[in-house]
């Protein structure tokens, strides 16, 4: 136990009431209900986060154990970045309230989130229950409400889907002025799409809402918006561009071994990840990472025993990480320089993670007009020299060198 929360029963406010912030309780890092949901996250691949303790509550009792609650109706980047350490496919699900309270509330958290949004870091779902029900409210609904909450579950749109959805809401866009002001918010959100498949589909997407099943018009509306997407970009900033690909592998690789043969450095790994908001990137270390938790939930006495009879079971998964379930003379000498391998790794992590927020903000910045909004035109040129500064310091620390630990010169005869 860390802290306490509680719930106004009737209508007033605050609705919700947690205890006072300590060293340990921190309302913006804690979600409610992840120590009994994160074995449940890693099997379902994919969390679900609902807004108070009443909906964990009754969506466990139903048997939909991947559910935890962010303490009232605050939500930030590193709450979903300890979800996205058990989901391999970083399928995070949104199911605040469906009053003007929990739409506000949704909107807020996707933009405290959107780095990872549209560095596409994480897959961000949006579920709004029909007739505004939460989900305790819904599970209670009727004999049908559990299976009909899985195929909510199953069917909710994407963030981008659904903030266009709100766009939408009340409009008439018959109406010149209400038009301009649903085009351009559409307009926003399509120059923030980095990937260029991704911005085609949305582009028709959204002229066809405009449109209102003209045809013609849609076609208009896509030429007009894509029109509107390709005006000149700045180029005075340049991302430094290195390709840190097999660094990255290695440096996951190593962590993921040391905490297998080195049980002395587990929580010094999870602890140097947590500090720094850490995840591992590539697909099927992530899918190792997950199998672990899963072990260590479930109390499993031998690790990697169990490791190895999970990967007879997902070969193609698992196969090309099996060198690292066994030792052998070439990996043995890593654990007796253990620690400089894990801040070694550690350091080529965080690197890549400054690298893509730094070329997230690039990419922001190019899209904003000064004029039109001088506040986030200067808070990504900031935070672009921020993660390009941080980049050159890691660059810069040579003591501990990961092409050096793993790869040590031969010993002179």
């Amino acid at each position: 136990t860390i802290g306490f929360g509680s719930r106004t029963l009737g209508s007033d406010e605050p609705k919700y009431l947690n205890s006072p912030e300590t060293e340990l309780f921190n309302k913006g890092e804690t979600l409610y209900g992840l120590d009994r949901a994160k074995g449940a996250i890693a099997k379902a691949d994919q969390a679900v986060i609902v807004e108070g303790y009443f909906d964990v509550i009754a969506l466990h009792a139903a048997g939909i154990t991947q559910g935890v609650a962010a303490l009232g109706t605050a939500l930030g980047e590193r709450q979903i970045k300890q979800l996205c350490r058990y989901t391999e496919s970083k399928q995070i699900i949104l199911n605040f309230d469906a009053d003007g309270a929990g739409i506000k509330a949704t909107a807020r958290a996707i933009g405290e989130v959107e780095t990872l949004i549209y560095a596409g870091q994480i897959q961000l779902r949006i579920l709004n229950l029909p007739g505004g029900k939460d989900a305790d409210e819904f599970l209670k609904s009727g004999p049908d409400a559990v299976a009909q909450y899985q195929q909510q579950l199953a069917t909710a749109p994407l963030w981008l889907d659904w903030q266009i959805e709100q766009l939408l809401v009340g409009k008439d866009l018959a109406q010149a002025d209400q038009f301009e002001q649903v085009s351009k918010g559409m307009l926003q959100l399509l120059q923030r799409l980095g990937d260029p498949q991704k911005r085609t589909y949305y582009v028709h997407h959204c002229a066809k809402a405009l449109a209102q099943g003209d045809t013609r018009l849609t076609t208009r509306y896509s030429q007009d918006l894509a029109r509107q997407l390709q005006r000149p970009k700045r180029g005075r900033l340049q991302p430094q561009v290195r390709g840190d690909r097999n660094l990255l592998q290695r440096a996951e690789e190593s962590l993921l071994f040391l905490y297998l043969h080195c049980p002395r450095q587990r929580q010094g790994i999870i602890t140097a990840m947590d500090e720094r908001d850490l995840m591992f990137s590539l697909s099927h270390h992530r899918f190792l990472w997950q199998q672990i938790l899963i072990q260590e939930e479930e109390g499993a006495e031998d690790l990697l025993q169990g490791l190895r009879a999970i990967a007879l079971q997902f070969p193609t998964e698992l196969a090309p990480l099996t060198p690292l379930l066994h030792l052998n003379e070439e990996n043995q000498g890593d654990l007796e320089r253990a620690g400089l391998l894990v801040k070694a790794a550690i350091a080529a992590l965080e690197r890549v993670s400054h690298e893509k927020n730094r070329a997230y903000c690039l990419q922001q910045w190019q899209t904003l007009d000064p004029k039109a909004d001088p506040e986030k035109y200067a808070h990504y040129l900031n935070e672009f020299y921020r993660h390009d500064q941080k980049v050159r310091e890691l660059d810069q620390q040579r003591f501990v060198s990961l092409l050096d630990v793993i790869q040590p010169e031969v010993s002179e005869a």
